[in-house]
């Protein structure tokens, strides 16, 4: 027999569930909890040469290669180093590269969803500047 689990809680692209994972468990009234999941907010950002990293508000820092990013990656330091956070720390803007990432995303394990196509149209532009 082929049960579909319901969706019982939805984060981003996560997704939990409730089953029953014993046979002789019944399948009939569930007992569920909700959950509630925090994102930490972003409170600093570090630009180096090759990394990105983030101080959140829960005392984490994290740290990605810079490459996941190819727009910061072809910016100069300069560029790097002209970063705001929006919403409230939920995310980071660079206005000069037109670049935002979202703490949640980076949170998830995203790197940049550009496509190569657009990111080919951006270093374009860049060159006739």
């Amino acid at each position: 027999m082929n049960h579909k689990m319901p969706t019982i809680l939805r984060i981003g692209p996560y997704r939990f569930f409730f089953y029953a994972g014993d046979r002789d468990e019944p399948r009939l009234g569930m007992r569920t909890s909700t959950i509630e999941i925090q994102i930490p907010h972003a409170e600093s950002v570090t630009v180096t040469e090759d990394t990105l990293s983030v101080d959140l508000s829960d005392g984490r820092t994290l740290e990605v290669p810079l490459a996941w990013f190819p727009r910061l990656l072809h910016a100069s330091q300069e560029e790097r180093n002209h970063w705001r956070l929006i919403g409230k720390g939920q995310g980071i803007h660079w206005e000069e590269i037109d670049e935002d990432i979202s703490v949640e995303g980076w949170l998830a394990g995203k790197p940049s969803g550009e496509s190569q196509k657009s990111f080919k149209r951006w270093l374009k532009k860049g060159q006739l500047v």
